[in-house]
C-alpha cells in the first residue's frame, strides 16, 4: 500500500475517534488479517485484534451465505464493557471499531457509515 495511502487511512480512523469519544480505537484489516491503517492507543495489540476480527468476518460470511441472508455488512459483538463493531469496507477488508459501554451507538454507526463510503472507494 502506498505511503501517502496509508497516511490517508490513518487520518480517517484519527477523525473517528475525535469526532466519537466513546471510539477507543479502530483499524482497517484486510480479509487475511493484515493491518492496513490502525489508530489505538500505545501497548494495544493490534496484530491479535486483527488476527480475530478476520476470523470474525469469516465466520459472520460463512453464517450469511448458510442461512440465506445476502452479503455480510457488519457484526456487533457486545461485551460488559463495551462493543466490537465490524463493518465490511470494500470487497477484501473490515473496519474494526472498539467502542465504550456507554456509548451512543447511533452517533458510532452514523460516523462509521461515512468512512465506509470513503473507504469503498479506495479500495
Amino acid at each position: 500500500m502506498g505511503d501517502s495511502r496509508q497516511r490517508y487511512f490513518n487520518n480517517l480512523l484519527a477523525r473517528l475517534s475525535s469526532r466519537s469519544p466513546d471510539v477507543e480505537g479502530s483499524a482497517i484489516v484486510s480479509r487475511d488479517g493484515l493491518i492496513m491503517a490502525a489508530h489505538f492507543p500505545d501497548g494495544f495489540d493490534v496484530d491479535r485484534m486483527s488476527a480475530m476480527s478476520a476470523a470474525m468476518l469469516s465466520l459472520g460470511d460463512s453464517i450469511c451465505q448458510e442461512l440465506v441472508r445476502g452479503g455480510l455488512e457488519q457484526i456487533y459483538i457486545r461485551g460488559a464493557s463495551g462493543y466490537v463493531i465490524l463493518s465490511a469496507a470494500g470487497e477484501d477488508s473490515v473496519l474494526a471499531v472498539l467502542v465504550r459501554k456507554r456509548a451512543k451507538l447511533g452517533l458510532v454507526l452514523s460516523e462509521m457509515g461515512r468512512m465506509i463510503v470513503y473507504l469503498d472507494r479506495l479500495l
